[in-house]
């Protein structure tokens, strides 16, 4: 059967990718002054502005507007002419204690939130993640790298891409769409942009395999792309969740997880899930992957847990589920424990994916010998 899969990548300058950054940003410097912080942030940016509002329990201090400043110049807003910049843009807070209630459900290793989370993979690229949402996180983490070592300074870092592919009998096929937003400098034309995006991009990052005769690629197909960022777009935390997971080949739980401390099970609890998932097919017990639990707030044990390999499987899905069931941590404080979460490793999770990138602890498989004995 024939099908089309879709996924989106933004850039880091993306207004809602600013947001999640610099929510994990401020995440990362509580955990580095209160390794046990509880935080809930939400972050808004528009133009000429940012405001951080959620909720907090912290011993630490942290200075937030020079916290969100960095983050802001880092990603590369530092000039006037962008709209929206470091050195001037307003930071406003709003944040309140957590609430007791909440304190008390957590002190007791209960779950921090209520949440259905997922976690996926498949035996298609070599990070064990659909091809679609792999080849848009690489072309806009090159377009953003080609930005900031300033090999094309007319660049700016706002920026989009979405992928299509054909699927036969859900094997990957072709790549038929590629469709790039580029933020640029008023003078470049976008058949110069179009030129960059095919020799540096589109051709050092896809394997040729991916790429048909009928695969299409358009570069800023509705014409110029100078004004961009906040200025252009208000960015919120939380409105890129598949991005930000397996795009649309996948499923989600429907939580977001930048701002959001360990304590979450709607973060934690989804690097459990991609952690099993990957195990599973790494261990070659089934060629696709799809782990779902069940929290809810307050809770230590999970309510429900669930494992669909798609008829994949090379041994029963009982006996899988049996086997994770021995390996791997399912109550939230465990899970915090066992992936060492409450250190701060998550402003680099909040840009181009948080699965099937190399270097956070949901992905390494540290268990997989034990899985294959068990099995």
């Amino acid at each position: 059967m024939y099908s089309i899969r879709m996924a989106e990548s933004v850039t880091e300058g993306h207004p809602d990718k600013i947001a999640d950054q610099i929510a994990d940003a401020l995440l990362d410097e509580f955990l580095k002054k209160d390794p046990y912080s509880k935080v809930s942030l939400e972050i808004l940016v528009t133009t000429g502005l940012v405001m951080v509002g959620g909720e907090l329990s912290t011993d630490g201090f942290v200075d937030i507007p020079r916290v969100v400043r960095g983050v802001v110049k880092d990603i590369g807003y530092t000039k006037p002419e962008l709209g929206f910049d470091a050195d001037t843009c307003a930071v406003i807070t709003s944040l309140d204690e957590q609430s007791p209630e909440i304190a008390l459900g957590v002190s007791r290793e209960g779950a921090g939130d209520t949440a259905i989370v997922v976690g996926y993979a498949v035996r298609e690229a070599d990070n064990l993640m659909p091809w679609p949402i792999t080849v848009a996180h690489r072309i806009t983490r090159k377009a953003s790298e080609l930005r900031k070592t300033g090999r094309y300074p007319f660049l700016r870092p706002d920026g989009k891409v979405l992928v299509s592919m054909a699927y036969e009998d859900g094997r990957p096929q072709h790549i038929r769409d590629i469709v790039v937003y580029l933020h640029h400098d008023p003078e470049v034309s976008v058949q110069e942009l179009s030129e960059l995006v095919m020799e540096e991009i589109v051709r050092r990052e896809i394997p040729p395999e991916l790429m048909g005769e009928e695969t299409k690629v358009q570069v800023n197909p509705s014409g110029r792309f100078v004004i961009g960022g906040p200025v252009a777009d208000t960015g919120l935390t939380g409105r890129k969740i598949v991005s930000d997971a397996y795009g649309d080949i996948g499923f989600s739980g429907g939580s977001a997880f930048s701002g959001k401390d360990p304590t979450k099970t709607d973060r934690s609890g989804s690097y459990m899930a991609r952690m099993i998932a990957k195990h599973v097919v790494a261990a070659d017990l089934a060629d696709r992957c799809v782990v779902q639990i069940g929290y809810a707030f307050g809770l230590t044990e999970p309510i429900a847990f669930d494992i669909e390999t798609f008829g994949t499987e090379k041994v029963s899905k009982e006996r899988i589920e049996e086997a994770v069931r021995r390996i791997f941590p399912l109550r939230p404080a465990e899970i915090i424990e066992f992936l060492n979460l409450r250190k701060p490793l998550y402003r680099q999770t909040a840009a181009y994916g948080h699965f099937g990138r190399e270097g956070f602890p949901w992905e390494e498989l540290s268990r997989l010998e034990q899985l294959k004995e068990l099995l």
